[in-house]
Formats: C-alpha cells, structure tokens, sequence
C-alpha cells in the first residue's frame, strides 16, 4: 500500500482545526495543519499534531480486557466473550432491578462524535433510565439551564460575533489557549486582533492575567464574584438611561423588573467585593452600552462558581437590555445547517428539569444530571439505586469532586463497563474495558458545534486509517449491546417503534436525513442548490457557507410562548438573594483557588503523548510572590494546598500573573492508570479540594463549585515523587 495523504479535522476542541494525515501502509505516521482549510488556513495546536501519539501509543487499549483481580489487573478476551458477559449480567440486573438501576457517564470526548452523544443517551432512552451523566456539570450546564430561563430552550445559546463586533467583553474565558469554548474559532488570536485593528475593544475579566490577559485589556477581579460585576454594570447601564428601550419593549420581557432588581447594586457597593474599582466598572458600561456593537461573552471560569447559572444569564442579559442580542457585533444566533436545539428538540433531549436527582432534587440539564452526586446514587439504597454503570470516553474519577468515593462506590457495582482506549483511573475499577476507536478512526460530522462557528462553515471526514487491533466505535458497540438485551439505542421514540419492526437506522443516515430536511438541506433533491453530507464530502476541506453570522432571527428561535427573551426569570433573579449571603473565602481558608487550563493538556487523557510531555513537564501552583512570601514559599518549593473538603501537595510557582488571594492549579493531573508517561509524570487531582455535598452544587444546574475553593496554603518539606500516583497496572498486550 503506497503512501496516501487524507484530509480530516481535528476533534480535541472546538475550533475543529483542518487537518492532513499522512498514511503509510495502513498505519498514521504524520499530521499536519491542512493549509486548505478554509478557517483554520494552516493552523492546528499542539494537541492535534499530538494525535499521531495516542494513535499509536503502545499503552493504548486495542483489544477487550476483563477484569482478572484488583483494580486495574485485565485479561484479554474476545468481542464475543465480553459482550455476552455483559449482556447476560445487565439482563439480570434490569429483571431484579428495573431499568432506573442503570447509569452512564460520557466524557468530554463524546461531545465531539455525533454518532456516541445520540446513542449514549439513546441506550438509557431505550431502557428508560433517567441516570445520564456526563462532563457538562463540571463544565457547561449552567450555560445551558441559562438558554432555557432566558430562551425557553436550553440549546439556543449566542455566540459572539467575531468577525463584527466592536467590544468583547470575556468573563472567565482564554481562547488564546483554550482556542474557544462554545464558539468554534479557528485562528481566534487573529480574529481578536482584528477586533483592536478596527477601532475595538477586547477585555478580559479574570482572577488571573491569563494568556489572553496579557495581549489584551485585563479587569482583575476576586474569584466567584462575576456576578457582582454583572450586577454593576446592569445597575450603570439602567441608572443612566443606556438601555435600549425599544428591544425591550419588542423583544424582551421584564425589563422594568431586571431594572429594579439590580437597583442596589451600584459599582461603589460591588467593588468591596470584586476588588475592581467603581470608576472602572461604570467606564466600562458606558462603553459596552455605547459601542457600535459589543458581545458579553463568559466560559468555564465563569461557570464554575456557586452561581454559574447567574452568571450566565446576567451575560445574554447584558447583551440584551444594550440591544446587542442577535444583531452584527453582538451575542448572536444564526441559522447553522443543522440547529442542534431544533434537532435535540424533536428527539426529546432539549431538556431542562423534566427528571430531578434523588439528592438535592437538582434539574437535569439537556439530560444530564450531577456527576457529582454518582457516588451517592450509587452506595444509597432504594429506588433508582444504581447497581450498573457504564463510562465512556471520561475518567471522573480525575474528573469529578471526591475521587476517593467515586472509586470505592465503583467496587460496589453490579457491574461496571468502560469504553475507552486507556486504562484510566477510572477504567482500573470496571469488569470490562471495551476498545473503542480514536476520531482518526471514524467518520464524523460536527453536528453539536455547527451553530458556533464564528463562520458559518460545515465539513465531513470520513477515517482516515481503520481501527487498531479490535477497537469499535462507541455507536456499534452500544447498539450491538441493545441488540442482545432486546431494546433499541434511541431517545426519539418512533425510531425505537421501527426498530422493532426490523429497521434500524445508523447515525450517519440519521444526520444525512436532518441536514437535507434542513434550512440548508437539497430536501432529497427537491432543491438543487441545498446540501446533503454526500455533497459536503465533495469538499474535504470543508464548506464555507456565509461570510457572515445570520442575524433578526430570535423571534423565530426562542420557545417561549410569546417569543419573548425573558430577561426578569423569577428562578434566575431568585439566585441574587443566595448571592447576597454567601460569604466569601475568610478564617482558616484565606485563599481562594480556580482553576487552570495548559496549551499542552486537554483535562484528563493527553498527559500519555511524549510529543506533549516533553521539556519535564509538572504540575505547579500559580501564586501571587506576596501569597507565596507570607507562607514562606519560594519557586519550586512543596506546598500543601488545604480545603474544608481535602488536601494536596504540589510544587509551587511564584508568578505575578496571580492576583493577591488568589491561586490556580492545572486539572487533569495526578494518574494512576495504565498509561506509563503520565503516571511517571506525577502531579495532584485538583478535585479532591473540591466538596461533594449535594448541598454544595450550584442550585440552578447541579453544576460542581471548581472555582473559588476557599484555601488555605503551607509549606512543607520537599519529598522525592511527591504527588506521584501508584504504579502502573500490567496490562495484557
């Protein structure tokens, strides 16, 4: 076989980067940025060209291996052998238990394959089961459960307009490193810079002087107090008569009672507790309200305190009350090919609050229900109990708060069954680990991200090498499992009726069929000019489809019965009086600790890649040198990090990036798998500061409090492998 070049996308985040792979005889030996593609135009992270090293990474799990002793000691055995194992003892457990007996958590990989988010969610759909679990609750959600007070639908959510807009105003976001999060902008340090270059803006609110913090304007603020400052600039922009009147009277509701609500909040009283100055807040509402156009913009730092879904909401609010809600330059909507909240919608998972968890009585957000709380449903008998449970592409043991339980409730289980291709911290603990295939290994469609491109763009890949070993995609495994348990994988109940009939469909005609019945689709060659995914593979570059982001269209998009934003929700504006109370990071605990995102990690699983690892990498302790002074640290010294809910040791990095009383650490470290490179890496899991009190999760969304941990810092004597991890388990070859 000669050497070929295949063109294919990127699908480790957002921007979905183009590129080329080169494959020699069968096997991926290069990938490089595809400088054809139209967005991305040359451009991809380190994490994409890392790919080739997962790919053929020898720690990499390629065939099926059951669960031989402890956890994390495997036998390989036979596709037939596991699923038939598996099968019989689900069987079992849906006759004595019910179907509400079964639970399924999918990491953030998931959402970048189409065809595993459907047939996840289908398989508990099928079966009937409410436990859907996954990484938006310590991610997105709140972002979501925002869209739906505000829009009626938690998958309508703005992105900012790019390519127009003359302020953006970003809370808790760095797309210089992060590349963008529910927005798909390749090259977005460009596209920023073209912001300044016409006359605007760009501002960065943040605890930390973030990459991004440092090319643009930065406003320091206190961790887990955004929605102060949100709160601020509302007061300002209605106080001073900035509010646009006539969206207000047109397209939105409850504006008079927004206006009153957020009356008490002039900057003099916030600033107390932001730490940014009064002067400044009003400066910069007078200018958002004044731009000729501006788009209010927050991500995960922004979602991860007490009051994400606040938060979130004050944003679209923001952009709302100064008219810059779907129109040029503003938060914006558009009209993608395929709408995921219409095609979400129709199938049933466009959800907000139609099942509650059984402790503390949180919504579900697009079907998601806290993983935080997965080790209570678990270890708590009675109804709705959880006695099996399936992981793919996630590791929440690293992932989610209190690790420790979550890995002795998994020893409880009936039965517990990874996909993945590694040995995870989480996957050490399951009776099976399926192999399943990298994104290099399957076609694909970017079917969740179509409507945040800040160019409207649509691209399709077919695999470019096939499948290592044994490894099979999430969607055939599940639907070889319904097959043997005599269900159907589909959350849209029609489906399942066909499928009983005989005809099952595959995800890829399931997408086809909603592209082309689309706004963009050929209706099935009624409309000559229309789109089909056989037409979009023409172009393996992908498809430009508009210069620009369609505006004017909310009032056709938002489900609300009077297709009004609702900018006064009751829920939403409830969550002010919780703000009002809660203290902040004080006594034992004087710090306050957020997060951290590195261009060389993406959360839990590229820690394995050398290309990534080298240069002797280590997780380290962002803190401010007047931090680090008053605990007696110097760069490189250990410190112990301390939270009412846990402790940790790890080197410490002095650096003036912080802002005083506050510190960061990096997420995703401290491994114990079957991943040789990153166990040897060491590191800490930042989670276990992080509380797992039902009570303690963000009320609107069930969301995880990961930003703004109160903590107290001490130095300790340096030790040899200090926050290192046990020993990497055999596993068979």
């Amino acid at each position: 076989m000669a050497v070929e070049e295949r063109v294919t996308f990127c699908r480790i985040c957002e921007p979905l980067c183009g590129m080329v792979a080169t494959v020699d005889n069968g096997r991926l030996s290069q990938l490089r940025p595809d400088r054809d593609h139209p967005l991305s135009q040359g451009y991809a992270c380190p994490k994409g060209i890392a790919m080739e090293g997962v790919q053929n990474d020898p720690d990499r799990v390629v065939y099926p291996l059951r669960r031989s002793g402890g956890p994390g000691e495997f036998e390989r055995v036979t596709w037939e052998e596991a699923m038939s194992d598996i099968a019989a003892r689900l069987r079992r457990i849906l006759g004595e238990r019910g179907p509400e007996s079964v639970g399924w958590y999918m990491g953030n990989p998931g959402a970048f394959s189409y065809s595993h988010t459907l047939w996840a969610k289908g398989f508990l759909d099928g079966i009937g089961s409410p436990h859907y679990y996954s990484a938006g609750s310590q991610d997105v959600n709140n972002r979501f459960a925002a869209s739906a007070l505000l829009y009626g639908s938690p998958l309508l959510v703005p992105i900012p307009d790019l390519n127009r807009t003359h302020f953006l105003f970003m809370v808790g976001a760095n797309p210089l490193v992060s590349h963008g999060s529910v927005l798909s902008a390749p090259r977005v340090g460009e596209q920023l810079n073209a912001v300044v270059d016409r006359g605007g803006r760009v501002v960065v609110v943040d605890p930390r002087r973030t990459e991004t913090a440092r090319r643009y304007e930065h406003v320091a603020i206190r961790p887990d107090t955004d929605a102060w400052l949100l709160l601020s600039l509302l007061q300002v922009v209605f106080a001073e008569g900035l509010e646009d009147r006539a969206w207000l009277e047109r397209g939105g509701r409850g504006g008079e009672t927004l206006a009153a609500r957020v009356r008490d909040f002039a900057p003099e009283r916030t600033g107390g507790v932001t730490g940014v100055p009064a002067q400044s807040v009003r400066e910069l509402a007078r200018a958002f309200a004044s731009a000729p156009s501006a788009a209010a913009y927050g991500r995960t730092g922004s979602c991860l305190g007490r009051f994400g879904t606040l938060v979130s909401y004050l944003l679209d609010a923001l952009n709302a009350v100064t008219g810059n809600l779907d129109r040029p330059g503003g938060a914006v909507f558009g009209r993608p090919p395929i709408a995921l909240d219409e095609v979400a919608e129709k199938v049933g998972l466009a959800t907000y609050g139609k099942v509650r968890s059984r402790f503390g009585n949180y919504p579900d957000v697009i079907g998601n229900l806290p993983a935080t709380l997965i080790p209570r449903e678990i270890t708590t008998p009675g109804a709705r109990q959880i006695r099996a449970f399936f992981v793919s592409a996630g590791n929440p043991v690293l992932s989610v708060p209190d690790g420790d339980a979550l890995e002795a409730a998994f020893e409880e289980l009936d039965l517990l069954v990874s996909l993945d291709f590694y040995v995870t911290d989480t996957s050490r603990h399951a009776d099976y680990i399926l192999p399943t295939t990298t994104f290099l290994e399957r076609e694909d469609v970017p079917v969740a991200f179509m409507g945040f491109f800040s160019t409207p763009f649509v691209q399709v890949t077919e695999a470019v090498v096939q499948p290592r070993g044994a490894a099979r995609q999430e969607w055939r495994i599940i639907d070889d499992l319904s097959r043997r348990i005599g269900t159907a994988p589909y959350s849209l109940r029609p489906l399942r009726i066909l499928a009983r009939l005989g005809m099952r469909i595959s995800p890829r005609h399931l997408i086809d069929a909603v592209l082309r019945v689309g706004p963009a689709g050929d209706w099935f060659g009624l409309k000559r000019s229309g789109l089909s995914l056989e037409k979009v593979a023409r172009s393996p570059h992908g498809m430009v489809l508009n210069d620009q982001i369609a505006t004017g269209v909310l009032g056709d998009r938002v489900r609300h019965p009077d297709r009004r934003v609702n900018v006064a929700d009751a829920a939403a504006l409830g969550e002010i009086d919780r703000l009002e109370q809660a203290g902040g990071a004080a006594g034992d605990y004087p710090l306050s600790l957020i997060g951290l995102r590195e261009l060389r990690s993406h959360n839990s699983w590229m820690h394995n890649s050398p290309l990534l690892m080298r240069g002797g990498r280590t997780q380290a302790l962002r803190i401010h040198p007047g931090d680090a002074g008053a605990a007696g640290l110097d760069d490189g010294d250990v410190a112990r990090v301390m939270s009412e809910s846990g402790s940790v040791e790890v080197p410490v990095l002095v650096t003036d990036e912080m802002t005083p009383g506050t510190v960061a650490l990096p997420h995703g470290w401290g491994h114990r798998g079957g991943w040789r490179l990153a166990n040897e890496a060491g590191g800490v899991n930042v989670n276990q500061l992080a509380s797992s009190d039902p009570a303690g999760l963000e009320r609107l969304a069930g969301m995880a409090h990961l930003n703004g941990i109160p903590v107290r810092v001490e130095a300790v004597a340096p030790q040899a492998g200090s926050g290192a991890r046990a020993e990497s388990p055999a596993v068979p070859a």
